[in-house]
């Protein structure tokens, strides 16, 4: 019989399709990419029409000799990495590599790591696409010369280990743009009066809000115009000018793209967008499932398309019927229609079984996987179920020239909230008024509640806010959301304090050096034309090299200007209290590979360095000192006393300000809650809200 050789990216998927294709067939993983440009040097030939040098990755030798091997023994070679542009061009680059041209070679994709899907995949094997292969190579040439040319730059001007990028630079520029809004934001003072009434003998109140008068429109601007409005309505009588019942229609979610898995894991699961691609990654390759064996339990997490295959929406709609009814069934689907190019090759995030629910399988899953695969089948689930519906009652009402409008609303029909609802639909359901609310009706006056109001500058922005406003914008794609942001962090060009991401001293030189030396570069605009034009390639209407040539004489010229151009600029090492036992100097935060510590600024005739030890604010309930985040030899943090051996308080947990309300010692957080360290106390609440 003949053998066969798949080829796919990661290990981790190798012993499940070596599992669905039986013994005539070896499935090996190439690691990801066995060819990339070199490292050493800018990699393209700028003098030979912009032709690419790929070179065999360092480290990779031994294992391409080993899949090699492989080859050799086999009659047909099938190429089974990702189902991706990126996934497109490690299979050309493994045709190369492997020196694959007299074997009979196929591509094959899954778009989820099932039996069926992959079996079916070998039915339907093709040729690699060059399309998809060019759109690639013209990406990674693109960043490749922004990186190159500009980092140099940096390092020269600024300082050493900085780098520059084609989309990084962008999102950088959009959060200091962003700080700028916000430190140039000016309050201005508003008022809102809600009023208390009561019709007749109805012992019901209706809360109703001040909507606008004659005098100042829509808004209270100050609180000499409030009491002009208490005094006026203080002397009239509250009527009742409009009653209007109605429906109002909430329609079901489309299921998540990688976008907006990023986003509402954030906001729902508090997850990085690195954490939420790490977990999918899990899910998408393969889980242990008792019973089941190893199996894909989620579809490919790299889309930007809600598109849902037609088998899958059938086993969705009789899943709902079976477990919910019939009425809860939807035959009205909505996918993303927005103008804008969708990617359209993948199908939106979903389980790849809907009759795997999270419960069913809750035991094969670690604590994040399942609050991750939750997410993704209830949000799918919903997307397929019928629109919730509300009873709509809206009641307007003047006072002497003055208006308000009392409104409610009730949920009739759950629909799709049944299986998932968010903050916003939650508060939805408003109650309701009386009756016996028309036309005429008079109502009396009960309370008034008067509050001042400031305007709020703009949001700082989050990883999840930085994201969408990134898809909006059309800067990037599906695969670079999560690395943009990790290489910003991690260059610390921006700073994350709690869920909020914040521009750094340094990241604001280079930001104005980019905007200064580099405008097109960091122009939102032509960033996302760009990735248009790449999305041309794929589709075989532009030549991937025609925007090469295009590009790169342009910013070579802007490298020379700024390089003449450009004044240095020194960034100051941040100044600690901590004191150098050595020569007495303060010393100074560093960053190594290893992550911060403190050296002497001294050096080079100090070299005094010391562990960083990052403060929680908190005290040692045993000794007073600063509690500080710590790390033991295998990496895993915990927090102890600043005292090291000579106190001996340690926890897992991070504790709180808060102090215990049953003792008054330390609390710690617990997942979603507090707990008194104290096992004796044993205290536990839940945490107080964020603002």
């Amino acid at each position: 019989m003949s053998k066969n050789l798949v080829i796919v990216e990661s290990p981790a998927k190798v012993k499940t399709i070596k599992k669905f294709l039986g013994s005539n067939y070896e499935v090996v993983a190439s690691n990801g990419h066995v060819r990339d440009l070199p490292k050493s040097s800018l990699g393209v030939d700028t003098e030979n029409d912009y032709e690419p040098k790929y070179i065999t990755i360092r480290g990779k030798g031994d294992l391409v000799a080993s899949i090699k091997k492989e080859v050799k023994k086999a009659d047909k070679i099938y190429l089974a990495t990702d189902p991706d542009r990126e996934g497109e061009a490690i299979s050309w680059h493994l045709y190369y590599a492997l020196k694959l041209g007299d074997k009979k070679v196929y591509r094959i994709t899954f778009n989820e790591i099932t039996k069926g899907a992959v079996k079916e995949s070998i039915k339907n094997a093709r040729n690699i696409d060059m399309n998809l292969v060019n759109a690639q190579q013209a990406r990674r040439i693109l960043d490749r010369m922004v990186g190159y040319r500009i980092s140099p730059l940096l390092w020269a001007k600024v300082k050493r280990g900085l780098s520059a990028g084609r989309v990084q630079s962008v999102a950088l520029r959009m959060i200091c743009e962003r700080e700028a809004e916000i430190d140039a934001f000016i309050p201005r003072e508003y008022w809102t009066l809600d009023v208390e009434l009561a019709e007749g003998k109805n012992k019901k109140t209706i809360s109703a809000h001040y909507t606008g008068g004659e005098e100042n429109g829509n808004e209270i601007a100050s609180k000499e115009k409030l009491d002009c409005v208490v005094r006026d309505i203080s002397k009239g009588s509250f009527k009742v000018t409009d009653v209007k019942k109605g429906e109002r229609v909430r329609k079901q979610p489309l299921p998540f793209t990688t976008s907006t898995l990023q986003q509402e894991a954030s906001k729902v699961l508090n997850f990085s967008t690195q954490k939420t691609m790490r977990i999918a990654q899990q899910l998408y390759e393969g889980i242990d499932i008792k019973g089941e064996g190893t199996v894909g339990i989620i579809t490919y997490l790299r889309t930007d398309s809600t598109r849902v295959a037609a088998e899958a929406s059938k086993s969705a709609q009789a899943y709902i019927k079976g477990h919910y009814g019939d009425k809860y069934a939807s035959f009205d689907i909505e996918h993303k229609k927005d103008g804008k190019k969708i990617q359209d090759a993948h199908e939106a995030i979903r389980p790849t079984d809907i009759e795997r629910t999270p419960e069913a399988i809750r035991d094969s899953l670690s604590r994040d996987q399942l609050r991750l695969y939750s997410l993704i089948w209830k949000r799918f689930t919903a997307a397929m179920m019928a629109p919730a519906v509300y009873e709509t009652t809206a009641v307007r009402i003047e006072a002497t020239g003055h208006k308000f409008k009392a409104s409610a609303s009730k949920l009739k029909f759950d629909g799709f909230m049944r299986v998932y609802t968010t903050e916003e639909d939650r508060e939805e359901d408003s109650g309701s008024l009386p009756d016996s609310l028309s036309n005429g009706t008079v109502l009396t006056l009960l309370d008034m509640n008067e509050k001042q109001h400031f305007t709020q500058p703009p949001a700082h922005y989050t990883e999840a806010s930085l994201v969408k406003a990134m898809e909006e914008l059309g800067i990037g794609r599906p695969s670079t959301y999560a690395p943009t942001i990790t290489t910003i962090l991690a260059r610390r060009y921006v700073t994350k304090e709690g869920r909020n991401l914040y521009v750094t001293e340094l990241g604001e030189v280079v930001n104005k050096m980019m905007v200064e030396a580099f405008p097109g570069i960091v122009d939102k605009d032509f960033t996302a034309n760009l990735e248009l034009l790449l999305d041309n390639v794929e589709e075989g209407t532009v030549d991937w090299k025609t925007i090469i040539r295009n590009f790169y004489p342009d910013l070579e010229e802007a490298v020379q200007a700024a390089e003449k151009e450009l004044s240095k600029v020194d960034i100051a090492d941040e100044v600690t209290d901590e004191i150098c036992d050595q020569c007495g100097r303060n010393m100074v935060l560093k960053y190594g590979p290893h992550g911060k510590f403190l050296a002497c600024p001294g050096f080079p005739e100090c070299r005094n360095t010391k562990p960083y030890l990052e403060k929680t604010g908190i005290k040692c309930p045993k000794c007073g000192k600063d509690i500080v985040i710590r790390k033991t030899k295998k990496g895993r943090r915990f927090y102890g006393c600043e005292g090291g051996v000579e106190c001996e308080f340690m926890s897992w947990q991070r504790p709180v300000a808060t102090p215990c309300a049953k003792c008054g010692g330390l609390m710690v957080e617990k997942g979603s809650r507090l707990q008194c360290i104290d096992p004796k106390c044993g205290y536990v609440c839940d945490k107080p809200k964020e603002e």
